[in-house]
């Protein structure tokens, strides 16, 4: 037999994310139409990728525990694939075992073909939760996380009773939720709306880029949490001026387009900062249907700035941070992204947050978010500022319950409780 193209296309996906740091949620679209895989194909090599991605770390131990001798890399990455198919999802299990030696042999070669086979016929004699007993397996291999990263959400987590059900969030691959940019799109239009924001809608199924808004610009694909950080900026009351916006960090533009929709309708102006002349690109491509003079991309290292001090009304600033908010949405990150990786974060974040600041007028707010919910990149970074006044945020997002972040006024979403990336709010105003 051959393997088919879903398959293929799947492994080499997951190669390039062992190999290259590749995204698989940036690398999948683009391969998928270059191969010309169509829609039924192209879902279920999407769930091939993700589900892989979301529970390698339990695959990984089964495998290890069935093997007689260490993996290489590029075999173990076909046997996950075979693990995803067998143990999570509804391919018999002899399509399952025949598919993955087939790949072994044309992607990896022929000598460890055979060995392919003796183990994913044992795989065939449990389901995923009698290996998962089999193995013993403590929490971080049941639900797939690294050991650092459930001890870093077990600390962020007011609750410990939901520690699983967190886990369990992190492993559910989210619906695809647009943001109708409001003076160009209604979202009524696009699907069913989201529960928080007045701006969201739920795709029912289909490819989005199908949609005539999303194609021209006037919506697009943006989590229902990250649509509320920019709503917040907005809606939060500012005396005097209100006509400079400033949205540091800016890549891709989600926040950056919806901000300048918001900017557009109350005769204010936007600046869009990215430093990488790729994202600012992206950046340009999300704000492009809206009129000219609202939005301005700069690229530019907003640790040193270009522009005036205090020159600013309202600031958004999205830092850069591990990303262990979005597991749903880019499941590799708990893999790629190590403990180590947080200090040197948080200093940048600190740096950044700085230069917000600097960067808007006495008086004037700043939005801190991230995508991240540990500690150390939320409440460690926004306390013990004494140039700002925390602002209470759960009050301009009254709408959603239960989202008390922590610190007093800060909030913090949750992929369990709100069904959005995990993003965590802090409003500031600058005092004089």
């Amino acid at each position: 037999m051959r393997v088919d193209p879903p398959r293929l296309a799947a492994y080499d996906v997951l190669a390039a994310v062992r190999t290259q740091d590749a995204y698989a949620n940036l690398l999948l679209p683009r391969l998928l139409a270059d191969r010309g895989i169509g829609a039924r194909d192209a879902a279920f090599t999407t769930e091939l990728v993700g589900g892989t991605l979301r529970w390698q770390g339990s695959y990984d131990a089964v495998l290890d525990h069935l093997s007689t001798r260490p993996l290489d890399d590029d075999v173990r990455d076909a046997l996950r694939l075979g693990a995803h198919q067998m143990l999570r999802m509804r391919v018999p299990d002899h399509a399952a075992v025949a598919s993955t030696v087939e790949l072994v042999r044309q992607r990896v070669g022929h000598r460890p073909a055979g060995f392919a086979n003796a183990l994913m016929r044992r795989l065939t004699t449990r389901d995923f939760d009698g290996w998962l007993d089999a193995v013993d397996a403590p929490l971080e291999v049941r639900w797939s996380h690294p050991p650092w990263v459930v001890d870093e959400l077990r600390r962020a987590l007011d609750r410990d009773d939901e520690l699983v059900s967190l886990l369990a969030a992190d492993n559910e691959p989210p619906r695809v939720t647009l943001v109708a940019r409001p003076g160009l799109a209604e979202r009524d239009d696009l699907g069913e709306p989201t529960r928080f924001s007045q701006f969201g809608a739920r795709l029912g199924s289909g490819d989005p880029g199908a949609l005539a808004a999303v194609s021209e610009g006037r919506a697009g694909v943006q989590d229902e949490g990250s649509q509320l950080v920019a709503v917040a900026l907005a809606d939060t009351g500012l005396e005097g001026s209100d006509e400079r916006w400033l949205d540091l960090c800016a890549g891709p533009g989600g926040k950056a387009a919806l901000l300048g929709a918001l900017a557009a309708q109350r005769g204010a102006r936007l600046l869009a900062v990215e430093k990488q002349p790729r994202r600012a690109d992206l950046v340009r491509q999300s704000v492009g249907a809206l009129a000219a003079g609202v939005v301005d991309v700069l690229t530019a290292d907003a640790t040193e700035p270009q522009w005036e001090a205090g020159g600013f009304d309202r600031v958004l600033l999205d830092a850069p941070c591990t990303g262990l908010g979005a597991l749903r949405r880019r499941p590799e990150a708990r893999w790629r992204r190590t403990a180590e990786d947080i200090p040197g974060l948080v200093q940048l974040q600190g740096a950044l947050l700085d230069g917000a600041v600097r960067a808007v007028r006495p008086g004037g707010l700043v939005a801190y978010a991230t995508c991240s919910p540990v500690l150390a990149e939320t409440a460690e970074v926004v306390g013990d500022r004494s140039d700002v006044t925390l602002l209470d945020a759960t009050e301009v997002l009254g709408q959603v319950p239960d989202c008390a972040g922590p610190l007093p006024g800060t909030v913090q979403l949750w992929p369990h409780r709100h069904g959005t990336d995990a993003m965590f709010l802090a409003l500031m105003r600058r005092d004089d």
